[in-house]
């Protein structure tokens, strides 16, 4: 093992400062790291506070965006379409010879 895998072990915390492998950590610890968990009720008003804090764009603002979106996407279907076309036409030329 070189240098750089056995820093890199022990940041991951796999690898003691050592070089001795430490204990795997299993489910239970992981779970009691981690706390109790959350009940639904408590997850879905955590997740309405956070939608509160969302900047929704207004209604002018998503009108513009959606024509933006709308002419990009007609833009590049016509360039690719077109390019398309043209390699077709080129490819059916050299070959016809």
């Amino acid at each position: 093992m070189n240098r750089e895998q056995k820093r890199l072990l022990q940041r991951q915390g796999q690898v003691g400062t050592d070089g001795a492998a430490t204990r795997r950590t299993t489910s239970q610890d992981l779970a009691r790291r981690r706390g109790p968990r959350t009940g639904i009720k408590q997850f879905f008003k955590e997740v309405r506070e956070e939608m509160r804090q969302v900047a929704w764009p207004t209604r002018p603002e998503v009108i513009n965006y959606t024509g933006i979106v709308v002419a990009v996407l007609v833009i590049m279907t016509s360039l690719i379409f077109g390019l398309g076309a043209a390699f077709s036409k080129f490819v059916t030329f050299l070959f016809q010879k």
